[in-house]
């Protein structure tokens, strides 16, 4: 993993970085390979209080914690705390029907390396569309696909139904529960 750490009103010391590497390094364990991708650490100091976010991108799961403490190095246990949590959530509850063939950790692994999304930039005369997304969509059910939706923070999420083979969208509705969308 790469870090990118940056300070907001405070300067970011050698022993912190190394605190902070030390700490989310831990995170490995989780995976079967180490993951390749970025780290952004926020840390953020406002009067006696400090912030600390943390945002780690990987193909098909964003895990994102963001903690305050008085004490820097008490963040950065509670922010850790907080992400070993999501990814420990992820995994029992998406891959819980992965664990039959093998264990949790290989079947994450490999779910990691079959979502692909690629982003591009269309532009068109009439209607003009800023981004495109293009991914393989992966068969699950809805309930699966509601986490999914939860884990990476959006509003909807499309998926193909495990049992139909529809491709099917999840969406949050205002009053806090869930909405599902089927072809007829």
């Amino acid at each position: 993993m790469k870090y990118n750490i940056r300070g907001e009103n405070v300067e970011v010391t050698a022993p912190i970085r190394e605190y902070v590497k030390k700490k989310i390094g831990k995170l490995e364990r989780y995976f079967e390979t180490p993951p390749t991708s970025d780290v952004n650490v926020n840390i953020h100091v406002h009067n006696d209080e400090q912030q600390i976010e943390v945002t780690i991108p990987m193909t098909n799961l964003l895990l994102r914690a963001e903690e305050r403490h008085t004490d820097l190095y008490a963040a950065i246990d509670l922010v850790l705390d907080k992400l070993e949590r999501q990814i420990r959530k992820y995994k029992t509850k998406v891959n819980r029907k992965f664990r039959q063939n093998g264990a949790p950790k290989y079947a994450f692994a490999q779910m990691e390396k079959e979502a692909k999304v690629a982003v591009q930039e269309d532009e068109s005369d009439d209607i003009e569309i800023v981004r495109t997304k293009r991914f393989n969509l992966k068969p699950m059910d809805s309930e699966e696909a509601v986490l999914q939706m939860d884990m990476l923070g959006h509003e909807f999420f499309v998926f193909k139904d495990a049992t139909t083979g529809d491709t099917n969208v999840v969406y949050k509705r205002r009053d806090g529960r869930y909405g599902l969308i089927e072809p007829s």
